[in-house]
């Protein structure tokens, strides 16, 4: 395998969730943005923003809504946004009927943008020495996160990222086997996945022993299993709150 210090860094990649005082200087900040604007964007169209969340008050409700309340810690929270209000404010204010960007494939292009443009992020994060955690857990209330942003319609929050010093170094957790995430040319197909995960199952078991953090010991497809059961009701409305934002109409 090739290395070069880029892709140590990627390799080392590990989820911080305690952080020290330390706030980041706005010369940080500015370069993360910075990266994040030169993330490739589909056709141009930038259909994205990020809302940092400094406020003490909104930290503690991103750590209510959340569910882990170390978000609070953290100097920065980005949230990134699905955003069609501005082109479609930009067409509107140009004649032009701007009711296309209420379709899916408007709403999927704005979602990759934000998302390939948080991934940026973290990558020039780990870079400087700060420690990330995404949060995918901000939509466990949608309508309350809108709300406390103050997003307008045409937008839709995806994800956040908690950034600061880290006050915690973390074990490396073990992924799935690369058979199992790549294939070439066609997906495979496989039968009793279950017991051909065994060897990875055992691993990760012993991942979660052996970390200091208190948290009972799991296998992955245990994991996967258990997440199958459950359903937060909120996050259940997912579609019929992007609607609700005018990002979905057709």
């Amino acid at each position: 395998m090739i290395e070069n210090e880029t892709i140590k860094q990627q390799l080392n990649h590990k989820s911080i969730r305690s952080f020290t005082d330390k706030k980041l200087s706005s010369d940080e900040v500015d370069t993360l943005i910075k990266v994040a604007q030169h993330t490739a964007t589909s056709s141009f169209m930038q259909a994205y923003s990020i809302i940092g969340v400094t406020d003490e008050e909104k930290k503690a409700t991103l750590a209510e809504i959340a569910k882990q309340p170390y978000v609070a810690q953290a100097s920065h929270v980005f949230v990134m946004i699905v955003d069609q209000s501005r082109n479609q404010q930009i067409a509107s204010e140009n004649g032009v009927d701007a009711s296309v960007v209420s379709n899916m494939d408007r709403f999927m292009a704005g979602y990759a943008d934000a998302i390939l443009a948080a991934q940026n992020i973290v990558v020039a994060a780990e870079s400087l020495a700060l420690g990330t955690v995404f949060l995918g857990s901000l939509l466990n209330d949608a309508p309350r996160l809108i709300e406390l942003l103050k997003l307008p319609k045409y937008t839709f929050p995806v994800l956040g990222i908690a950034i600061g010093y880290p006050n915690q170094e973390p074990q490396l957790k073990p992924r799935l086997p690369k058979e199992f995430v790549y294939s070439e040319n066609e997906y495979p197909v496989r039968e009793n996945l279950v017991q051909t995960l065994k060897d990875y199952d055992k691993e990760v078991t012993t991942y979660y022993d052996l970390r200091a953090a208190n948290r009972r010991v799991d296998s992955f497809t245990n994991q996967v299993t258990n997440g199958m059961k459950h359903q937060n009701p909120v996050r259940a409305q997912l579609l019929q709150q992007i609607k609700e934002q005018k990002l979905i109409e057709k």
